[in-house]
């Protein structure tokens, strides 16, 4: 399976970020493909492209750079989305 690459758009002091963030880490953290997994965070604050994009949409996980979640990230279909096969 080819590495996935898994984004969190957010920026420092959103709650809602801190909270996708956790979900993302234990999410990953019990997948057996984990290591396989990209991890990177980007801040809204730091590029004015994405904060002219996403600044009310935060936090946006994007999976291989498409957008999976906006505002909340459900561990069910992260985990499932995470296995499923890349096209």
């Amino acid at each position: 399976m080819p590495t996935k690459r898994l984004t969190l758009i957010g920026k420092p002091g959103c709650h809602l970020c801190d909270d996708a963030r956790e979900t993302i880490d234990q999410v990953v953290a019990a997948l057996p493909l984990a290591p396989e997994i990209e991890l990177s965070e980007q801040s809204i604050l730091d590029d004015e492209q994405l904060h002219a994009q996403y600044w009310d949409e935060i936090p946006v996980v994007l999976i291989n750079d498409r957008v999976h979640a906006i505002w909340r990230v459900e561990p069910e279909r992260l985990r499932a989305a995470l296995l499923e096969e890349t096209e």
